[in-house]
């Protein structure tokens, strides 16, 4: 391919996507320019996107940094991009750097909206970043404490990375409540044990409920003690979930809160910028526990039927990797 040419990946329209000749600007002053070695798929957002599912209300608000077309499509959607300078700067050429950019084979974009990857922290790994930054704003916006009962509902890629965030506060009793059993396994390489619906210890002093149905959301509630937190952090796009708010949920007090990466969570928001927590979400993926929460990986090539399957019938898959060649 020309050196002023790449390839991307475009939703066309709900359900539909294909990848695209992409043109690539002259990197300029203060600018660098990536070959992208890894992106990933989120199987919350993104999966919403790929099905037309973002209501008209929110389609600005949803605007990933890089973003081309608008929503519902077509467009150049995607925020899991690690790949390696290739020109720009002296200090960075040659170096791993993570950007909130979509799926793409090479871009150009501002040097400061890269990130160089921690020394510890592989490329391959380093597409957890989003999905942890978010996992950080979660528990800062849930205000967990030493000692905190925890419950987690739903073990997609976000609700594995809140449990794994929860179970390294001293103290903490971790569950993750997910209806598929061979979560089991990768909640307890991440420190959390693990329960079924139905089988999950009540009385939680925080829920975080990230399994993007109503059940959980459901279950979510029930789990909750006097008093308790319930922190949600799934996105429904434009369905509607109806909540059992008439039963317990007066009487046990309950506070249902919101949250969600686009704003710094209110206690650091005055001290914290997102390139702050971004630096710090980088950091904490120091840990090869994190690799069993990629399930899968596939080329660039094949992305557009990988994505149409991850947003229909997910199966197994936690954290879906894609390799650019």
């Amino acid at each position: 391919m020309p050196a002023d040419r790449a390839r991307a990946f475009w939703i066309t329209g709900p359900g539909q996507g294909e990848i695209r000749p992409e043109p690539l600007a002259r990197c300029g002053a203060g600018e660098v320019e990536i070959r992208t070695l890894y992106s990933a798929v989120s199987r919350g957002t993104e999966a919403l996107v790929f099905r037309g599912e973002v209501p008209p209300s929110e389609r600005q608000r949803m605007r990933a940094p890089f973003q081309a077309g608008e929503l519902p499509g077509p467009v150049k959607y995607g925020y899991a991009n690690v790949g390696v300078v290739e020109d720009g700067p002296e200090a960075l050429r040659g170096r791993p750097v993570f950007c909130l950019y979509p799926h793409q084979t090479r871009y150009v974009v501002p040097a400061a909206a890269v990130h160089p990857l921690p020394a510890g922290v592989p490329p391959h790994r380093a597409v957890l970043a989003a999905n942890l930054e978010t996992a950080v704003n979660a528990l800062w916006d849930a205000a967990i404490r030493v000692g905190d009962r925890v419950a987690v509902v739903g073990g997609g890629a976000l609700g594995l990375l809140a449990a794994w965030l929860a179970a390294r506060v001293p103290g903490c009793e971790v569950e993750l409540v997910d209806p598929n059993p061979r979560r089991a396994a990768v909640a307890a390489a991440l420190g959390a044990r693990y329960a079924a619906p139905g089988a999950a210890r009540g009385e939680a002093d925080l829920v975080v409920h990230a399994s993007g149905t109503p059940d959980g959301a459901r279950s979510a509630l029930e789990l909750a003690g006097f008093e308790a937190v319930v922190l949600e952090l799934s996105w429904f796009g434009t369905r509607m979930v109806p909540l059992p708010l008439g039963e317990a949920f007066h009487a046990k007090r309950l506070t249902l809160k919101s949250s969600q990466v686009g704003a710094v969570a209110t206690a650091q928001r005055a001290r914290w910028t997102r390139g702050r927590r971004l630096a710090l979400a980088l950091r904490l993926l120091d840990d090869a526990a994190l690799d069993a929460l990629i399930t899968g990986e596939d080329r660039f090539d094949d992305l557009p039927r990988v994505l149409a399957r991850l947003a229909g019938a997910p199966g197994d898959a936690i954290c879906h990797r894609i390799r650019y060649d």
